[in-house]
Parts: C-alpha cells; structure tokens; sequence
C-alpha cells in the first residue's frame, strides 16, 4: 500500500455495521413475535433469508463499511427491501383483521400488542431504507458527502454545530424513522429529492393508520 493510499485511506468515515445488524436481529425476532395471520409464510421463513443476506454483508465488509461493491450494495438493497416489505405485509394484514374482525381484535392486550410490534416493525425498516439509500449508501458516505444528498440533516445545514467531517450514521437514521412516524412529518430532517419525501410520506400514513386504528379497537374492546 503507498503512502498517498495510506492516507486516502485514513480520511475515510468508517460506520461501524454492528447498529444496523442489531436493528436487523431486531426486526427478525419481531417477525417471529407475530401473530400468525399478520406473518407472510412460515415464521422461520423470512428471517432466514434475511440472516443469509446479513451474514453476507458482515463477511463481505467486516466491522467497519468503507468497501464500495456493486454486489454488497444488491445485498443490502436486498435486505432492506425484504424488512420493508415484511413490515408492510404485516400492517396491511393487521388493518384487514380490525376491518374485518380478525382474532387479534377480540382481546385488547393482543391488539396493542400486535400493534406495537407491527408499528415497531415498521419504523426499523424504513429506518434502514432510509439508512441504505441516503447519498448512496453507508460505503458511498464512508468516502464522501455528496453537494446535493438525499436528507438534510442540521449538521449539515448548518456546519458550525458539528465536526466538518461529520458523516450520519445508523443512529440517525432510526431517529428519523422513529420521529417521522409519531410526529406524521419531518422533525429535524428534511428530505430534499422525490424518494424520501415518498418514503416518509408512506411512513406517516402507515403509522397513523396502525396508531389511529389499533388504539381506537382497544379502546372499542376495553369499553
């Protein structure tokens, strides 16, 4: 390795994986929470396709993502798209069973519960979706930010509150997630070009229609 790769190397943002692989773990042991009805195939089903995607990623790019591979980024783009769609399926089984009287809407614990678990569900995924196609992905950022990304974070809007070699990382993005989904719009982020503002507009309206519909049974149900 030369010097000028050396230090190239050095100025690299390396993100650790281990956040979003938690957050992954997380969401299949969710899938396996489910109540039958609401689980798209068998419950070992999924989350086994997902540990075989995530595992390939960690193998692939150890510890810290920097390495830039049009094959891990299908990998991720993979894995992502299994979480959102999973999440997805769940909600929209779960407000066909409040509509029309599904097993869960006869006990209220088993209602809220399934509620927060498809709610949950939801916000890790798309906190990942927006985690993976933010500016390219966790590898491309790693390298550098692009002048026009995706998501504005205040960081970056305004400079002077934090490091100029500041890069977001999983964290934020799941903070993202989390507060686009209770406050139903951005917070402190602002989505800048047409698949964010697409992505948390979906978010918004899942969230509410889970928050809105499964609170309002329960209460049906305590009354």
């Amino acid at each position: 390795m030369t010097a000028s790769t050396q230090a190239e190397d050095a100025r690299v943002f390396k993100e650790t994986r281990w956040p979003m692989a938690g957050a992954v773990l997380a969401a299949m042991f969710l899938t396996f929470l489910l109540p039958d009805d609401l689980r798209l195939g068998p419950s070992w089903a999924l989350p086994a396709v997902e540990g075989v995607l995530l595992l390939a990623l960690i193998l692939g790019d150890p510890g810290r993502i920097s390495h830039r591979s049009s094959l891990l980024r299908g990998l991720s783009i993979a894995l992502v798209s299994s979480l959102v769609f999973n999440a997805l399926w769940a909600t929209g089984q779960l407000i066909a069973s409040l509509v029309t009287g599904g097993p869960e809407t006869n006990s209220a614990s088993a209602l809220l519960s399934a509620g927060a678990i498809v709610w949950v569900s939801n916000n890790i995924a798309f906190a990942l979706l927006y985690w993976e196609l933010d500016s390219g992905g966790a590898a491309a950022r790693a390298h550098h930010l692009p002048e026009h990304p995706d998501l504005a974070f205040p960081q970056q809007l305004n400079p002077v509150v934090a490091d100029p070699e500041w890069r977001p990382r999983f964290v934020d993005y799941l903070y993202l997630g989390f507060t686009n989904a209770t406050a139903f719009s951005p917070t402190d982020v602002m989505p800048l070009t047409p698949w964010p503002k697409i992505a948390m507009a979906i978010q918004s309206v899942v969230s509410l229609a889970i928050l809105g519909l499964v609170i309002a049974r329960a209460v049906n149900v305590f009354a």
